[in-house]
């Protein structure tokens, strides 16, 4: 049996199958996203989502959906799925899924009569272009393979709606037909690898839903067109493949391109290997551009996220051949040199690129250094290092000792960082116009990664003698500790503030004091890292995560649902976030060294059942901060997979010691 396979009493369980969805990505910004029975449940779902250039590189769903229909002897079965307005589901074609796994492909398996039907799913990395190869493995009669294409061409974010603008018009390709329902897109060729009648038939599907929208509070119905259908005679232990491709693809080369893509994907036959997997997916490679999408399905690059989840996602996911090491080392580095060719005053774009950069990150710079330092560990190439990210680093710390933006270092030592109606730390939920935990002031973690970012450079500074650098900031990490205790520490509570403002301390337990017990140079003594664990432990601790805040609170919120204003208000006020455990365990272990193994484990080992729920084989966002932890957020969240692989990697090298 596989490692993610579903049975058909689960399948046709509505209530089940529905909340659990796939993914498969091209590595070059392109993706499959559905349900496992293969009914769209969110505006980002479809079998062919792919970024434009021409419409300012954002992702736009062309191919929605994909009806399948066997016809024997005039009669029809058909597999497709759709939920319209009311909530009637129609067809209903799950009824006939006897089976579903995912290794090394999504693929599903029909029963209806004596027809026996596999469908396999896979996207061909490095185009946009995905292929569904149906296999009829039984049949007792002459069959019929009927396929109708539902198109929606519009951007992920948004719905479509029925409309007398839409060109309804096909042009012919090789064994297929090609659209292009408006101006700006390209051409989408829709093709089979055997020689196939195409019925123009254009009819618009109006009100389809999407429950996972209407949960979330957005807009959730939509109109699709479906041009026609292809209809092709298929034979018992027959093969037919179907092609969606931005370019027109030649029909004879479709079962050697299958079998090429199928052979070199990576199998799941465990908890760590689908993680790895995983991590793949969030590695974009557009151009001389390596870049890394923060979570799937509806984020992009955010500069923050890129450094929290690079060291994880690559050098975290190695496998034991020494080929994967070379090539996640050297992906680790094109990520880096993406990200720093940048850079601007001393700051990177948290979301956007080029003109629609926004750099309102005061953490992102901090988390550079973090990344560094990963991947100088893993590369012992120190000198290396130095040459292409010294001048970065150098620059990166004189912008913040001289100020830029809204951060500034003050006369104690320690950065000073505010913006008003702004959040500029990762607690970055906006509502109503203001921030949910606005957190102006000295705040915890950036001034622990200002401690750990000055040491580092200034270790390597004296290494390869730079004494002008050495020289201006030699006495800066003593004068930061003399100012970092007193300021954070809470006596009464025996764990650091969460920041400092005009006001004084703000004494919330937050998560955010952890990086100050992982971090290689800590700010704070041994017994108190002791401190600020156990009250993490004590208070924030769940077998999913930390909370952003201690239920104790009056403000603490343990669900994580509603429309976006409600969501926007939860995200940091009690909700759980996975990446976090990667420093809990990080700092456990440093301090507790093997006697914190077992511990440790026990933590990672409560996600295996998440490879069969929600996002499967990936890890979502967030959970609620509430027992049971209901997932929800993104399907796949990098710096959730990337920190967990972080941990196992961890663990097994305390193991070994």
């Amino acid at each position: 049996m596989s490692y993610l396979s579903f049975n058909k009493e689960e399948l046709v369980n509505l209530a089940y199958s529905l909340h659990r969805e796939m993914l498969c990505t091209n590595r070059a910004g392109s993706y499959m996203s559905t349900t496992l029975v293969c009914c769209n449940t969110r505006k980002y779902h479809g079998l062919l989502v792919s970024p434009i250039e021409a419409l300012g590189g954002e992702r736009h769903v062309l191919l929605s959906a994909l009806d399948e229909t066997i016809v024997q002897h005039d009669q029809s079965f058909n597999f497709g799925i759709h939920r319209y307005n009311g909530g009637v589901y129609e067809p209903r074609g799950h009824k006939y899924i006897v089976d579903f796994k995912y290794d090394p492909t999504p693929t599903i398996e029909y029963r209806v009569g004596g027809v026996h039907l596999r469908k396999e799913l896979l996207m061909v990395h490095n185009e946009d272009h995905v292929m569904i190869r149906y296999t009829l493995l039984d049949a007792h009669s002459n069959t019929s393979l009927r396929l109708k294409p539902y198109l929606a061409f519009r951007n992920a974010h948004q719905l479509s709606k029925a409309n007398v603008n839409a060109n309804v018009k096909l042009n012919d390709v090789a064994n297929g037909v090609s659209s292009k329902m408006y101006q700006g897109f390209p051409d989408l060729n829709m093709q089979l690898s055997k020689k196939a009648e195409f019925v123009v038939v254009p009819d618009w599907y109006y009100n389809i839903e999407y429950t996972e929208e209407q949960r979330r509070g957005y807009d959730f119905t939509e109109d699709l067109l479906a041009p026609g259908f292809f209809e092709v005679p298929i034979k018992k232990g027959e093969s037919i493949i179907f092609s969606a491709s931005l370019k027109e693809i030649t029909p004879s080369s479709m079962a050697k391109t299958f079998d090429a893509e199928l052979a070199a994907r990576p199998e799941k036959l465990s908890f760590k290997t689908c993680l790895k997997n995983a991590a793949d997916q969030f590695i974009v490679r557009c151009g001389k551009d390596t870049e890394v999408v923060a979570g799937y399905p509806w984020f992009g690059r955010w500069g923050r996220d890129t450094f929290i989840a690079l060291p994880g996602i690559t050098l975290s996911a190695i496998s034991s051949t020494g080929k994967d090491a070379a090539e996640k080392i050297n992906t680790c580095k094109a990520v880096l040199d993406t990200m720093s060719n940048e850079m601007r005053g001393g700051l990177f774009p948290n979301i956007g690129k080029n003109e629609n950069a926004a750099f309102n990150s005061v953490d992102a710079p901090m988390w550079y250094f973090w990344a560094i330092q990963q991947y100088e560990e893993a590369t012992r190439d120190r000198a290396g290092v130095w040459k292409a990210y010294g001048p970065k680093m150098k620059a990166i710390l004189e912008a913040f000792r001289n100020g830029v933006g809204n951060v500034r270092m003050h006369e104690n030592g320690l950065v000073w960082a505010e913006q008003d109606h702004k959040a500029l730390t990762w607690m970055d939920a906006i509502a109503d116009g203001n921030p949910v935990t606005p957190r102006s002031g000295y705040q915890v973690e950036i001034n622990a990664l200002w401690y750990n970012a000055i040491c580092y450079t200034l270790e390597l500074a004296k290494e390869f003698k730079d004494t002008k650098f050495t020289g201006a900031w030699k006495d800066l990490p003593a004068r930061i500790c003399d100012s970092y205790k007193p300021l954070f520490w809470v006596e009464e509570r025996q764990h650091l503030a969460d920041y400092v403002d005009a006001f004084g301390q703000n004494v919330f337990t937050r998560p955010n004091q952890i990086f100050a017990t992982s971090l290689k140079y800590s700010p704070i003594s041994e017994n108190r890292r002791k401190l600020v664990l156990e009250a993490v432990t004590r208070e924030l601790l769940t077998a999913r995560g930390l909370r952003t805040l201690a239920p104790k609170n009056p403000l603490y919120q343990g669900r994580y649902e509603g429309d976006q204003r409600t969501r926007d208000n939860a995200y940091h006020q009690g909700t759980v976030w996975p990446w976090l455990l990667g420093h809990y365990i990080e700092g456990n272990l440093k301090l507790h060294g093997k006697a914190f193994i077992s511990k440790a484990k026990w933590i990672i080992e409560q996600f295996e059942e998440d490879m069969n729920d929600y996002g499967i084989s990936s890890i979502c966002e967030v959970y609620d901060g509430d027992p049971p932890h209901t997932p929800g957020g993104c399907i796949s969240q990098a710096w959730s997979v990337g920190e967990i692989l972080r941990a196992i990697r961890l663990i097994e090298k305390y193991e070994k010691e």
